[in-house]
């Protein structure tokens, strides 16, 4: 039967501005709120700032003409006005999105045609791949805006003929009287109000939709764990006593959610990197003394790993609490980050989660983790683990796909009816796709993962997509894309092609020609090999089962690290 939580919160029937700021009309503290690490001293924001920004974004964005349910690309790496786009967006009734300033135009224009954004707040360095892309896809120039931090302390400054996104900043006193349509009907909280990109295994990348009550459940949830921390109890009185270091991109879902609008929620301090650098994390670790540190497998294996960080050089005692996700990380990993706390006192813990479906596995913070285990269902959640069918489920101690039912999953993916049907079931189970079995001590495992997606430095790339890529190659008959195992936490690229007859194409070519369509973390860097044909089933469905035995011991012809 199915293992529910052993937690349960209540959840708030409001929107979540009000969740997080308390109401319209609330009044905010002057302590600290998002502080740039790079300029402290003059780039930062109190939460009664935060507060009044986000009215004033809204306010401005209303004038502008945003009507409810319009969508806002943020296409920006990290500043310390991420939140107040993401929250300004949402109190005016719109949905916003991100897109990670790295895209080529395509990567771009895929995601303007797919939202329908009416709006694109783009960093300086990406302004130019947005306005070749918002001229693809025939958005006016005048709604594409110079998006960065500089309007703080003077005008900010327009690119050309693209504004500055302060023109879409309301006075103050419009920002004082503003105040958003609070929401308390399920219909109401239904209402989409994030979009996230997240890879297909099939397809293109899809939108998956966030509500007011799907981002409010997930902080709930989390919150009240938190606040049961037998050793570091949390309350919003201590708060300025537990900073947070982001340095996750704010575009992803989890940067978003966790420094956008959990952390601030709870009104801790977030000191934000607006590009990340292994050394400057572990100094900015030193210097602004965070009490808990969320890793990625990536980044747990470089601290490891690192002979400068090894010797302990960096002073990390401020640090209680760390936990890592986004991929499998091994018990080994976390043992070796764990000695530079030499005291003993960290115990690296990891969670399970998906953009599909929030946080899903966590732990009770009084338990000691001494596996790779990834906690059990946080609070209001529901496991089962299911046959290869999906038709029951399966005996105890066996391995099976998770399938989850939450009050924070997904409302489905955007404007895709078949995606979201084919990953709900009747009653509204959501299946993962990921493989696990539960431990003699109840927690999860995860062991493998039914979904192609490959994981690149705790990112998703889906092999649909670069499939795509090379077959718009001229001397490219069919290819494969697959995952080319690094190590136990990291995969990258690997691509199989057939040449046409006659092609004398070669494989740094075909790597040439994928860099120049996609973003970084999705070339091919696995390298290319050259086949006969592609293995596939009756139906056309490539057999990667086939392609991934065979590339034990082919050796990819000019694989670029």
């Amino acid at each position: 039967m199915p293992h529910q939580s052993r937690w349960s919160v209540d959840i708030p029937r409001i929107s979540l501005p009000s969740f997080v700021f308390g109401g319209p009309n609330a009044t905010l503290s002057g302590e600290l709120a998002f502080v740039d690490t790079e300029k402290p001293d003059s780039l930062f924001l109190t939460f009664a700032e935060y507060f009044l920004w986000a009215k004033r974004f809204a306010a401005g964005l209303q004038q502008a003409g945003l009507k409810p349910q319009d969508r806002v690309i943020v296409f920006s790496g990290n500043n310390i006005f991420w939140p107040v786009a993401v929250m300004g967006v949402i109190m005016a009734g719109g949905i916003v999105t991100g897109a990670n300033p790295t895209f080529t135009a395509r990567e771009l224009i895929y995601q303007l045609k797919d939202t329908g954004a009416r709006y694109v707040l783009a960093t300086p360095t990406s302004i130019q791949t947005a306005r070749e892309a918002a001229q693809a896809v025939q958005l006016p120039l005048s709604n594409l805006f110079v998006f960065d931090d500089e309007h703080l302390h003077g005008d900010g400054k327009p690119a050309g003929d693209i504004k500055h996104w302060s023109q879409l900043i309301a006075d103050r006193e419009t920002g004082h009287a503003f105040s958003w349509k609070e929401r308390s009907t399920p219909e109401e909280l239904n209402e989409t109000i994030i979009l996230v990109y997240s890879s297909g295994t099939t397809g293109l990348p899809k939108g998956v939709e966030m509500s007011h009550a799907t981002v409010i459940s997930d902080l709930a949830s989390k919150k009240a764990l938190h606040a049961a921390d037998p050793k570091y109890p949390f309350n919003e009185e201590q708060a300025k006593d537990y900073p947070v270091l982001c340095y996750l991109p704010m575009y992803h879902a989890l940067g978003m959610v966790l420094f956008s609008i959990a952390v601030p929620a709870r009104r801790q301090p977030v000191y934000v990197m607006k590009r990340y650098d292994l050394l400057k994390f572990m100094a900015n670790i030193e210097k602004y003394r965070p009490f808990s540190l969320l890793l990625v497998p990536s980044i747990a294996v470089a601290m490891a790993k690192h002979p400068l960080i090894q010797s302990r050089k960096f002073d990390l005692s401020s640090v209680k609490r760390v936990e890592a996700g986004a991929a499998p990380l091994s018990r080994d990993i976390c043992e070796e980050v764990e000695r530079l706390w030499p005291a003993g006192n960290v115990n690296i813990k990891q969670t399970y989660g998906m953009t599909e479906a929030m946080m899903v596995c966590g732990w009770d913070q009084g338990e000691v983790s001494k596996t790779a285990a990834v906690g059990e269902p946080l609070p209001n959640c529901s496991i089962k683990l299911m046959d290869e069918d999906g038709n029951a489920e399966v005996a105890p101690g066996q391995r099976g796909e998770i399938w989850v039912k939450s009050p924070s999953l997904m409302k489905g993916y955007w404007r895709n009816p078949e995606a979201t049907k084919n990953t709900f079931t009747h009653d509204k189970w959501l299946k993962t796709g990921d493989i696990a079995f539960r431990d003699e001590d109840g927690k999860y495992m995860i062991v493998d993962r039914k979904k192609e997606l490959i994981k690149v430095k705790g990112n998703q790339v889906a092999p649909a997509e670069l499939e795509s890529v090379l077959l718009e190659h001229p001397d490219i008959q069919d290819a494969a894309v697959i995952e080319d195992h690094i190590s136990n936490q990291d995969e990258r690229p690997l691509a199989y092609v057939v040449k046409k007859p006659g092609a004398r194409v070669s494989p740094n070519e075909i790597l040439r020609f994928v860099e120049e369509r996609v973003s970084k973390v999705k070339r091919i860097t696995g390298g290319v090999v050259f086949i006969d044909a592609i293995p596939k089933n009756p139906t056309g469905k490539i057999l990667r089962r086939v392609l991934r035995e065979r590339s034990v011991k082919d050796r990819p012809v000019s694989a670029r690290l």
